[in-house]
């Protein structure tokens, strides 16, 4: 399995992004915030409590519907993980303007593989989202996991050109269902696919999309909230359904000359709010 990079050896890409100008100083801070983010997932496995001071304790607003709100929950959320045999391992880190996201190896209370999403302020986490799956027990039909594949961010200049694809994508394809567009946005059949139940190509996801229809299973995108990107790498995070019930999706995609050829995702089913211990909605 890919690890993430160390900060020093990643440190080089993230220099060269930049949040709106393309400055040092932005750039600079994208890595900063970038190295925060990763030192608190990591402190779920280390018990490092001195990544708490990278959270405004003022302002910190959690999206996880199972934490409570705030500096507090989260310090409640760590008092209440196992204490033997916890992981978070960051597998990927991006930085886009105020936002880090993470794609990360879980083993809190079960193996699990999670999205998470940090907003900054003034070198403070101000806001966190997240979406959590159980890691499949064996790889998908074409021998993938969930976790593997490329980790790099490279075409840095392409960030904003590589959202607006992933955007145009998600709403044509997957919210409108426009399938006889599908040609604008891959190369052939050429599609390396992570879902644990799909196979690579677009032949791969056809070949499922029909096996879902012919059970009466559903998969419905109703709305894109967040497109966050670094170079070739874009994150979409989406409400709608499956299987009738109310869904959040983060797609994670990897564009190549102008065109999507990897995919990971994480599908959460959304806690009914008789049972979230936060107020503050999932997106």
């Amino acid at each position: 399995m890919n690890k993430l990079l160390p900060i020093a050896a990643i440190s080089a890409s993230v220099l060269l992004t930049a949040c709106g100008g393309n400055t040092k100083d932005n750039a600079e801070v994208q890595l900063i915030n970038q190295e925060k983010a990763v030192a608190l997932i990591t402190s779920f496995e280390t018990k490092d409590k001195a990544a708490l001071a990278y959270i405004d304790s003022d302002k910190y607003v959690q999206h996880n519907l199972m934490a409570a709100d705030g500096i507090e929950g989260f310090k409640h959320f760590l008092s209440i993980l196992p204490k033997t045999d916890v992981k978070a391992d960051v597998i990927r880190a991006y930085s886009d303007g105020d936002y880090v996201f993470t794609h990360t190896d879980y083993n809190l209370f079960e193996p699990e593989v999670g999205f998470d999403i940090f907003r900054f302020e003034d070198g403070k986490m101000v806001e966190h989202w997240d979406n959590l799956q159980p890691t499949a027990t064996s790889p998908n039909p074409s021998g993938r996991t969930q976790l593997d594949g490329a980790t790099k961010a490279v075409d840095l200049d392409k960030t904003e050109a590589n959202k607006a694809l992933v955007a145009d994508f998600v709403e044509t394809i997957l919210m409108k269902g426009e399938f006889d567009k599908v040609g604008n946005f891959f190369e052939g059949d050429y599609y390396l696919q992570h879902n644990t139940q799909v196979a690579d190509g677009l032949s791969g996801l056809s070949k499922a999309l029909a096996y879902m229809a012919s059970q009466g299973i559903e998969m419905v995108y109703n709305k894109n909230h967040l497109v966050l990107g670094q170079g070739n790498f874009v994150l979409s995070v989406s409400e709608g359904t499956f299987a009738g019930k109310d869904t959040s999706f983060y797609d994670l995609f990897r564009v190549e000359n102008g065109k999507i050829v990897e995919h990971w995702d994480v599908i959460e089913t959304i806690l009914p709010e008789a049972k979230r211990q936060n107020a503050n909605g999932k997106f």
